[in-house]
């Protein structure tokens, strides 16, 4: 049993120029619309607030550029890697050609995680701002119905009542995966539109409530830590708010799982990954800035803050259009989730290592229709349970390791294949793969222990159907033709 088969690039490469099962329609546009559409997203409209409130207070902002810091990092490495090998699969097909399919099935396992919890972190941010937005225009859903079970929901006479499920973030779910499976043009195009509105409204918000900033609001930046708990305000809150609120970064992760979708994805996929990154780290250090200076950061833990901060700022209509940007914002980022999580499971299964049901490609649509089917109906379920801060924590968590093996696996292959062909290659790779791997690595270990026994819960039960199935189903396994 060779838990440490490798994939051949070039056999990777040869796959990715003869392979037409997916239709080849996205561009360099369509790409960083991507990125953009999956990064603008829950990190601004939702966890400013949480990490504002409980963690940084202020120096959120800084929290937001560590974590845009180490996401640069990582971002090269994946641009190389996503020229190099144009396939699906994202970190899990470059584990495979560097590190061996055992580490290709944790990290692989890892991005299911990433992907499914990231769509129901937003999904639930999404619910948030739709009741926000229906109770600003009179329509009224029954308070048990939009938070997570259990949870206490405050009414406006401010008695009480206990959630069942969060109705409205299994309606979008829903609705995103219906539209995924109809086409990735249309479901393209819908986030291009999408992606355009909310980042006029972002812009709105930057420029509409720049004067209603007072610098008392900023006082103190980092907030003192009183209790010694880590993570709770003073410099261990900064870094736990960056290891937070990395969980808005992924977003250039999603677009390198698109490869196979792009028209010239050696050229293009470099340009949506780095350019989104770029664009949205500005973004987001600007909007966190301008929220923490309006509002008290104490306040703003609430499922909507960013609409919260414009009322503050009294921006009247712009702040109704401000939440319809948000809601609009928050879809995409589903969207992109979604496309991601199930072109992960279609990689998978084409390599043995899930059944072949979850490759099947619809003949009409030409997408992997049943797999966006069922993390749809998989994704629903707990993001009708969790709150935000749950599923957020551990979606942060399983994109910091991807970011940690996409590092080493980058710098792994350069030595043991350094003649490769590599239409973009990471700059000063021998300081940026280790400051990529270590930076992820020293966010992991700011978070809390709970969110590291889940994260090995969830890997524990990946072995046991890795080594009760994956293991003698993969292709490798049956037709050695790896290396």
């Amino acid at each position: 049993m060779n838990l440490f088969r490798r994939k051949s690039v070039t056999a990777l490469q040869q796959e990715a120029l003869t392979d037409q099962s997916l239709k080849r329609a996205l561009g360099p546009l369509n790409l960083t619309m991507l990125g953009i559409g999956a990064i603008i997203g829950t990190g601004i409209f939702v966890l400013t607030g949480t990490v504002a409130a409980q963690n940084a207070g202020p120096a959120v902002v800084l929290s937001f550029v560590i974590a845009g810091v180490a996401s640069i990092f990582a971002a090269l490495c994946y641009s190389e890697f996503a020229s190099l090998v144009p396939m699906a699969g994202s970190a899990y097909t470059y584990g495979y050609a560097t590190l061996g399919e055992f580490i290709a099935w944790i990290i692989g396992w890892d991005l299911i995680l990433e992907y499914a919890l990231g769509a129901v972190t937003v999904a639930i941010g999404w619910s948030g701002y739709v009741v926000s937005l229906l109770n600003q225009l009179g329509i009224h859903i029954p308070p048990e119905l939009t938070a997570a079970r259990g949870q206490a929901v405050v009414l406006a006479d401010g008695t009480t009542v206990t959630a069942i499920f969060n109705l409205p973030a299994v309606f979008v779910v829903a609705l995103v995966s219906a539209l995924l499976v109809i086409g990735i043009r249309e479901s393209a195009n819908v986030n291009n539109v999408i992606v355009f509105v909310k980042v006029g409204v972002v812009l709105l918000f930057i420029g509409g409530a720049a004067h209603a900033i007072s610098a008392a609001n900023w006082t103190p930046f980092i907030p003192e830590n009183t209790t010694g708990e880590w993570g709770k305000y003073g410099w261990s809150g900064v870094l736990q708010g960056a290891a937070i609120v990395f969980f808005a970064y992924i977003g250039f992760d999603a677009v390198s799982t698109a490869a196979q979708e792009a028209k010239n994805p050696q050229k293009d996929m470099p340009v949506g990954i780095i350019g989104s990154l770029l664009i949205c780290t500005v973004l987001y250090i600007l909007v966190s800035g301008i929220a923490t200076g309006i509002v008290p950061y104490a306040q703003l833990d609430v499922p909507d803050p960013i609409a919260v901060a414009a009322d503050q700022a009294g921006l009247g209509w712009m702040a109704l259009l401000i939440k319809i940007g948000a809601i609009a914002g928050l879809t995409s980022v589903i969207l992109v989730m979604l496309l991601g999580q199930s072109r992960i499971f279609w990689t998978m299964s084409r390599d043995g290592l899930l059944p072949p049901f979850v490759s099947a490609v619809h003949p009409k649509f030409k997408t992997p229709w049943i797999t966006t089917i069922v993390t749809g109906i998989a994704v629903t379920v707990p993001a009708g349970l969790f709150t935000v801060r749950e599923a957020g924590s551990l979606v942060s968590i399983g994109t910091l390791l991807a970011f940690v093996i996409v590092s080493l696996g980058v710098l792994v292959l350069r030595i043991r294949e350094p003649n490769l062909p590599r239409a973009f290659k990471t700059p000063w790779i021998w300081f940026v793969a280790p400051a990529g791997a270590l930076s992820a690595l020293a966010l992991m270990a700011s978070l809390p222990g709970r969110t590291w026994a889940r994260l090995l819960g969830w890997l524990a039960f990946g072995f046991v159907i890795y080594f009760a199935y994956g293991v003698r189903k993969s292709k490798l396994a049956q037709t050695p033709g790896g290396v």
